[in-house]
């Protein structure tokens, strides 16, 4: 492709930059989409636990540094579409008081410069565009919104039984908001989809909301709008004044290529985005694009996350997607423990490796599918606080060390959340004798699991205490809009898919309004 003048450039094609990219493309202006991978194949492989989760056949091939300098490998995916070629696809609103300032034992819980009533039209938009399924009104924290675009996906007769009786111990569980395209949402007479390896997995069927399916492709059908895959933008750079960024700089097949633009977006995930900035160091910006007060890379958040499985030597669970209801009844705390504690959500069922590793002693030298069927796999989450320590840096040759310090955070509000996922299941024991004895297991997520990377570069009002204003462009380069979520000040408890597409309606909608 030999044109290198474009009026828009997107870096990155995940749920921000695919949004993006869909909403600008009506436009009419030159647009070029960069991506540092490839699309995904459509392949056997896609939903081959030991090659998608053993081995992280679609996953980034490098290693980051942590804290004390030890390598690992980040679950994160380059690729057309982004992490929202693998994501869960649950897609929910963030609580009204998610945008608000309160207290955790882990420290405050900053207030947004915008509030749920700012966000609500563009959430609105935002469940058309991904297609969500779900149902109104079951959550006691539920903000105000209009019915979900789709009613709550099929659910299977095991999990459906044990989401009733859940719900008969007087928790208030509800159906997972959904951001799913099933033939059974049609008029037309088709085979019903029958959802299967989800969580972490690519979909050849096309069924998830991906941000590659619902922004990418119809962004491509405008003739003004180009993509290159397999290109890593190094560096942006700017005019002489640093005020706006003229060139920005792509190496594809050790090629080096520079493209010029009238406004560059960047949304290549919080921890890229924030490496991008910092990357793009110059005599006017010595310490980093946008870094005049030092918070590029700063507040980094990723949700304190685990599973938990409850192995069922008594009960069969023959559900094949599992993944159906949710829990957030202790959101906000309880009687007990009057901090936010976080939601519960049943996933998608875990590989054969987790089954296998450790399981209890009434399980050792049964097989991993033995296993999985005699397992109830949950994902808990808690807000994950942002601290200026934690923080994405770069070493000297250019890689990145992501500063992290879980264990100063909010650790004792999910200790909280597992122990409440455990009174409520002894409770069901008390309804389905089958379930009285459960043994758990399970692990929590370490520094490799960025999934829901967020914060590196909050958003405010103030250009001394954040790095972008309110309409999420640097405060000192006129320029450059951020489309991930970078922008959060804070994270809440739920899956951000759903809000970094609201506020990539958002900011879009100002972009077109000053092009």
């Amino acid at each position: 492709m030999g044109k290198t003048q474009f009026d828009i450039i997107i870096i990155g094609t995940g749920i921000g930059g695919g949004t993006m990219a869909r909403e600008l493309a009506a436009t009419g202006k030159s647009i070029l989409i960069v991506e540092r991978g490839d699309f995904i194949p459509k392949e056997k492989e896609n939903w081959d636990p030991v090659e998608v989760v053993e081995k992280g056949r679609y996953r980034a091939k490098e290693k980051w540094l942590d804290k004390d300098d030890n390598s690992f490998a980040p679950f994160t995916h380059y690729a057309v579409g982004g992490n929202s070629k693998v994501y869960g696809a649950a897609a929910f609103r963030l609580r009204e008081k998610d945008f608000q300032k309160y207290m955790t034992p882990a420290g405050i819980s900053p207030a947004w410069p915008l509030s749920y009533t700012d966000y609500k039209p563009y959430y609105d938009e935002a469940e058309k565009y991904m297609l969500v399924h779900g149902i109104r009104n079951e959550d006691p924290t539920e903000p105000p919104a209009p019915a979900f675009p789709y009613p709550p996906i099929p659910v299977e007769p095991f999990t459906k039984e044990l989401f009733e009786n859940v719900k008969a111990t007087g928790i208030r569980a509800y159906p997972i908001p959904m951001a799913v395209k099933l033939t059974e949402d049609s008029n037309v007479q088709d085979a019903p989809m029958v959802l299967g390896n989800f969580d972490g997995f690519p979909d050849p069927t096309e069924s998830k909301s991906d941000a590659h399916i619902l922004g990418i492709r119809p962004a491509l059908k405008q003739n003004k709008v180009n993509l290159i895959t397999n290109a890593f933008v190094y560096k942006l750079e700017t005019n002489a004044a640093g005020n706006e960024v003229t060139t920005v700089c792509v190496e594809k097949n050790g090629e080096k290529i520079f493209y010029k633009a009238c406004i560059v977006i960047i949304a290549a995930g919080a921890i890229n985005s924030a490496a991008l900035l910092l990357r793009s160091a110059s005599a006017m910006h010595p310490d980093g694009l946008g870094n005049h007060n030092g918070l590029v890379g700063t507040n980094y958040m990723s949700h304190i996350n685990g599973c938990m499985i409850g192995f069922t030597p008594d009960k069969l669970n023959d559900a094949s997607f599992q993944k159906y209801f949710c829990i957030g009844d202790y959101y906000w705390g309880d009687k007990e423990y009057s901090f936010p504690m976080g939601e519960i959500q049943l996933m998608g069922k875990n590989d054969p490796a987790t089954y296998t590793w450790n399981p209890p002693t009434v399980f050792q030298g049964k097989d991993a599918d033995y296993i999985a069927r005699h397992a109830i796999d949950f994902w808990l989450t808690a807000e994950d606080v942002p601290k200026i320590n934690n923080r994405v840096l770069l070493t000297n040759d250019g890689n990145i060390k992501l500063v992290y310090h879980r264990e100063e955070n909010n650790v004792a509000s999910f200790e909280q959340l597992k122990s409440r996922l455990k009174n409520i299941m002894a409770s069901v024991g008390k309804i389905d004798k089958q379930l009285e004895q459960i043994i758990w297991g399970g692990y929590d997520l370490g520094i490799s699991g960025v999934s829901h990377q967020c914060g590196t570069l909050k958003f405010g009002t103030d250009a001394t205490t954040s790095v972008l204003d309110i309409n999420c462009r640097l405060h000192k380069v006129q320029n450059v809009f951020v489309a991930d979520a970078s922008f959060f000040p804070s994270c809440g408890a739920y899956n951000p898919s759903l809000t970094i597409a609201a506020n990539a309606f958002r900011v879009a909608a100002f972009i077109k309004s000053i092009l």
